[in-house]
């Protein structure tokens, strides 16, 4: 399965998105975007790695939340106050959706790390259930706080 080499074997007949080999064939930059279709253990990885960085931008909530505690009554009761308003609200659920996706596709590794899970069938299931499982289970937490009237618009 060899990929045609350029006319001349130079690097100047290439479009950019080819390099030549130390075997001279000349093979794509990225072969999985040209070759692989998309399914779901793709996207449930890339999602865990999109989740870590949102858990980076969530630690200056968590900081400033110890600011406000730290800077006394006043200081706190703004910050409940920004969090109880519509964007703090917004913030707060993707927030949850961050730690639930966080916590499932941790979940996902470990069993992975084990040596199970590693199958076709159980590799699209959990990464099924780390793709989908946070939208429900934030979904229901917040339906709870609504409910219970601990939270509301």
């Amino acid at each position: 399965m060899s990929q045609p080499s350029p006319a001349d074997g130079t690097a100047s007949d290439l479009t950019g998105l080819e390099t030549i080999q130390p075997n001279g064939r000349v093979r794509p930059l990225s072969p999985h975007l040209q070759v692989w279709r998309w399914h779901i253990t793709m996207l449930a990885s890339i999602l865990f790695r999109v989740t870590i960085g949102a858990a980076s931008f969530a630690a200056m909530f968590v900081v400033a939340w110890l600011a406000a505690i730290a800077f006394g009554p006043e200081a706190y009761a703004s910050f409940l106050a920004a969090a109880a308003s519509p964007l703090g609200l917004l913030i707060g659920i993707g927030l949850t959706l961050v730690l639930f996706s966080f916590l499932l596709n941790g979940g996902r590794h470990l069993i992975n790390d084990t040596g199970n899970g590693l199958t076709v069938p159980s590799a699209n299931t959990l990464s099924q259930i780390s793709v989908w499982g946070p939208v429900v289970l934030t979904v229901m937490f917040w339906a709870g706080l609504f409910a219970t009237g601990r939270v509301s618009l």
